[in-house]
C-alpha cells in the first residue's frame, strides 16, 4: 500500500490524462501482435483506459494493477518524460 509521505510523480499521456508513475511496469508500443492481443484481453476484462481522445494509439502504458492506459503520445515522447523522474534525485525524508 502507498505511504502518504512518498512524494508523487504524475506522468502525461496526453490531453490533460495523467498516471501516476510509481505504479508504472511498462511503457509499450501498440503495433505489435503480443501488445494487441494484451489490449484486447484487457478491453474484454474491462481492464482498458482510453486516453486518446479519438485519435490514433501511440503507445500503451501497462500498470500493476493490470490496466492497460492507450495513449496518443508517441512511445519515445512518453519513454523521455518517463526517464526524467529517474534521473531526479530521491526526495529527502
Amino acid at each position: 500500500m502507498w505511504s502518504e509521505h512518498v512524494e508523487t510523480k504524475l506522468l502525461q499521456v496526453g490531453f490533460g490524462n495523467v498516471v501516476v508513475s510509481a505504479r508504472i511496469l511498462a511503457i509499450l508500443v501498440p503495433d505489435s501482435a503480443p501488445n494487441r492481443r494484451l489490449r484486447e484481453e484487457a478491453r474484454q476484462e474491462s481492464r482498458l483506459i482510453d486516453a486518446t481522445q479519438g485519435r490514433k494509439t501511440r503507445s500503451m502504458v501497462l500498470m500493476d494493477t493490470g490496466h492497460v492506459i492507450l495513449s496518443a503520445v508517441q512511445f519515445e515522447t512518453l519513454a523521455k518524460r518517463f526517464e526524467q523522474f529517474a534521473d531526479e534525485e530521491p526526495a529527502e525524508q
